[in-house]
């Protein structure tokens, strides 16, 4: 597993966390659901990311107002096409 390390301004924490262990777990669920959004991480892997579960990631999206079922029309129709 890899550790990055970020210096962030005092006053942009303050905007989304008491402390920087709740810092930096709102980092990685923000970056888990922003890759999650772009299609560059799976649901699983976003949740690992963010190191909660598939149910909690999913959960979560609502908050974000990310839909964790993007699908159009035509490829829901396809995918639910009978016989």
């Amino acid at each position: 597993m890899c550790e990055i390390t970020m210096t962030i301004p005092d006053e942009a924490l303050a905007v989304f966390a008491d402390s920087p262990e709740e810092a930096s777990a709102e980092l990685r669920m923000l970056a888990a659901v922003k890759l999650f959004e772009l299609k560059k991480l799976s649901s699983g892997a976003a949740a690992r990311l963010a190191g909660t579960t598939r149910v909690d990631f999913l959960k979560r999206l609502i908050q974000y107002g990310v839909p964790f079922f993007d699908m159009s029309e035509e490829e829901f129709a396809q995918e639910t096409r009978l016989g």
